[in-house]
């Protein structure tokens, strides 16, 4: 039998900002027991659609490059699966024979060889800047240079290789368009400076730029910046690149080191793994921003009796004066029963009766683990 899926994400609500593969994302996070709200930044516009890739393509075809670079995977597939819906990828896979074919990364070069292609020279580094390296110190005045571009096509390539005298030309696939649902976004970014999210995933530098825009049209940017700072929410950017855009208005994202949709989703798990458990008697305890986690299990709290296991916790086992728990339940009532009331409902939703511990004529506290 396999062992099940750690549930570090229970109770934590995450923003998902992509548009493409945001399926395979959410189902991810989801396992982990996130609750997934999606909000694409950005749409794509399909491939086999795109006039100005096929355009682009055909005037490879009538002068062809003496070096093609191909930066992505799924961008060089989708140019050929381009081709082919109109017709083309048998002359374009022939062109592509007679030419350096120069890859990012081993994705880039898998792509390569599925189309019956061999990659002259794969950067490891899987960077743009290895290639723009290597190229430039080889020397490309006078070479004529195809880059295979994904999404936005700002990676610099083209402007290093035309500063040093190559003619550049560029193909990108899979084009960025405006939001599915504006409203959507502008929800999110809402959503997100309120406090009622606890995560935002980025898998593009483009989609951050927009989504951040989107906050800054709401006024919300330097209030989302303090919750980051803060703790209260946490920003993921699929790699450095798109990171970028975050960083410029200050906010300081998790960024994995291995620009994969997988590594993301294990540095989101594993910041919230490496936070700090309380080790109760009844199990470790989390308490987030909207739910709070026992033993892997999210508690059915109301949000006042979230607010008492927030006081208790935040305490770290140290009693906790009954008229500290009257001050944060509903109304002014200063009567002890009031107190009584809500940890009696608190003790029921955790499911165990030993985890606050009533102190005569003190308080209540947390029954920590015996160390």
């Amino acid at each position: 039998m396999s062992e099940p899926i750690d549930q570090t994400l229970a109770g934590l609500v995450v923003l998902v900002t992509a548009d493409r593969r945001s399926a395979e994302l959410a189902a991810a996070l989801g396992r982990r027991g996130a609750a997934i709200r999606h909000a694409p930044a950005l749409s794509m516009v399909p491939h086999t659609d795109d006039a100005t890739l096929l355009a682009g393509t055909r005037a490879l075809l009538a002068d062809p490059p003496d070096t093609v670079v191909v930066t992505t995977g799924i961008g060089f597939r989708g140019w050929i699966e381009a081709a082919d819906a109109a017709g083309l990828d048998e002359p374009l896979v022939e062109m592509l024979r007679g030419t350096r074919i120069v890859a990012r990364g081993p994705k880039a070069r898998g792509a390569i060889q599925a189309a019956g292609l061999t990659a002259d020279w794969v950067a490891e580094s899987e960077t743009n800047a290895e290639i723009a390296q290597v190229l430039l110190d080889e020397g490309v005045a006078g070479r004529d240079i195809a880059v295979q571009h994904h999404g936005a096509g700002a990676d610099g390539l083209d402007e290093a290789f035309a500063a040093a005298g190559a003619r550049v030309r560029s193909l990108v696939v899979y084009r960025w368009g405006p939001p599915p649902d504006p409203n959507l976004v502008a929800g999110s970014v809402r959503g997100v400076a309120a406090g009622e999210i606890d995560a935002v995933v980025f898998t593009s530098a483009p989609g951050a730029h927009a989504w951040l825009q989107a906050a800054g049209e709401a006024g919300v940017v330097e209030d989302i910046a303090a919750l980051v700072r803060g703790g209260s929410v946490v920003m993921a950017a699929v790699g450095p690149i798109t990171a970028k855009p975050l960083q410029e208005r200050g906010i300081e994202p998790i960024v994995p080191e291995r620009g994969r949709l997988g590594a993301l989703v294990r540095a989101v798990v594993g910041h919230y793994a490496g936070l700090q458990a309380l080790q109760t008697v009844a199990g470790p305890l989390q308490v987030h921003r909207g739910t709070a986690v026992l033993d892997g299990r999210v508690l059915p709290l109301t949000p006042t009796g979230l607010e008492v296991l927030r006081l208790l916790a935040a305490a770290g086992g140290s009693v906790v004066p009954r008229d500290r728990v009257l001050a944060v339940l509903p109304g002014d009532s200063r009567d002890p029963h009031a107190a009584e009331v809500a940890i009696a409902r608190l003790r029921d939703a955790s499911g165990s009766r030993e985890l606050i511990r009533t102190v005569v004529k003190r308080g209540y506290r947390l029954e920590l683990e015996a160390r």
